[in-house]
């Protein structure tokens, strides 16, 4: 057995322990150190940095660093956020055991979170301050490649210029799949979990991203950004949990630690009633044209080892993403598809036993 599948056993074995914790999330800030206790011993202590990258002219990012302490020769990992909280709503919530970025790194993978401008602690664009009806679609994919790129060029720089692996969620993996296209020299592996690729097929939202004039066009009459409450963060959430008692599928706290962080971020969620967070929306315009089978990258072009992960319940990706990018891997020298049975859009952030562990079994055995 390796190093991380070693250590993954325990740590799986103590997310176990802490399954029904009502621990209230700390927002911005969790401590420098930590650790997650066992029965018997103690897990890999954690420490914990945040520091800004510069990306385009006037644009800074946020990046948190949580590694293991002490030496590891294993391979660094980014995680890149999808279209709804940014990196520490999705990757560090304070409820014990369900930081991601902590259970990587007390695997023994440096672990970096980010946020896309526009999210969380990034640059707001300046349009998030104006109407969604006065600019186009804020922040492209191409925006948030060039912000990847900044980030992981940073990150090579902390860690001896070493390649390192991508975890992107939804649009982060589709994002993360176009940078590796361009960028396969820099990235050690490749991992998208419910994310679209470019393949003309049915699609939950279509309709609802199109103008209502049967013109069959993305409607960009107010697309600049959306407006999103904490019960908008988890709705799509809820509405896929089979069962009535939702928290049998997921930890209230968790709920409760995703939506107090987002909002916290979100510097003018307090001035709207209820509160909300600003979602640039140029995500959604590029998903609309990706369901319609425009390819913004090629996975022809991918040549590292790729893992593609899907909740059979999730709202966003479809089984023909998973099949096209099985099919057009050709240059991966390592491919895998995984479909998760009742794995849901947040799968991560579910119980351990509805999708959690397995997805992290399987990011960290593929890695190795």
């Amino acid at each position: 057995m390796t190093r991380s599948v070693q250590v993954l056993s325990t740590l799986l074995l103590l997310g176990s322990l802490f399954v029904g914790c009502t621990q209230t999330s700390q927002p911005q800030t969790m401590p420098q150190t930590s650790t997650t206790p066992t029965t018997q011993q103690t897990a890999t202590q954690v420490t914990r940095e945040d520091f800004s990258v510069s990306s385009d002219p006037n644009i800074q990012l946020f990046v948190r660093e949580v590694k293991p302490t002490g030496n590891t020769d294993l391979t660094p990992i980014l995680l890149l956020h999808g279209g709804g909280g940014g990196g520490l709503a999705s990757y560090d919530v304070n409820v014990p055991g369900y930081s991601l970025a902590e259970t990587f790194a007390q695997a023994g993978h440096p672990t970096y979170l980010m946020d896309v401008r526009g999210w969380e602690n990034s640059t707001r664009p300046a349009g998030l301050d104006q109407l969604p009806s006065a600019n186009p679609s804020l922040v492209t994919s191409e925006e948030a490649v060039r912000d990847i790129s900044a980030v992981v060029d940073r990150i090579r720089q902390r860690n001896q210029n070493r390649t390192i692996a991508l975890v992107g969620h939804a649009s982060g993996g589709h994002w993360a799949g176009m940078y590796t296209s361009r960028n396969s020299g820099k990235v050690s592996g490749l991992v998208m979990l419910n994310s679209l690729y470019g393949v003309n097929a049915p699609w939950n939202y279509r309709s609802t991203f199109e103008r209502k004039d049967g013109s069959e066009q993305f409607d960009s009459s107010a697309a600049a950004f959306r407006e999103v409450t904490a019960e908008g963060l988890i709705a799509n959430w809820t509405r896929a949990i089979p069962v009535e008692d939702k928290n049998q599928w997921r930890d209230p706290a968790v709920v409760q630690a995703h939506q107090t962080i987002a909002l916290t971020n979100d510097p003018t969620s307090n001035t709207r009633k209820p509160p909300s967070i600003r979602v640039p929306g140029g995500f959604r315009l590029d998903a609309y044209n990706l369901s319609r089978g425009q390819k913004l990258w090629n996975a022809a072009d991918i040549r590292v080892p790729t893992l593609f992960i899907r909740g059979d319940r999730d709202h966003w990706s479809r089984q023909a993403d998973l099949q096209a990018l099985d099919a057009e891997l050709v240059n991966a020298p390592r491919k895998k598809t995984v479909t998760i049975e009742n794995g849901t859009h947040f799968l991560f952030l579910d119980r351990p036993e509805r999708g959690r562990d397995r997805f992290i079994q399987e990011v960290l055995s593929f890695l190795e």
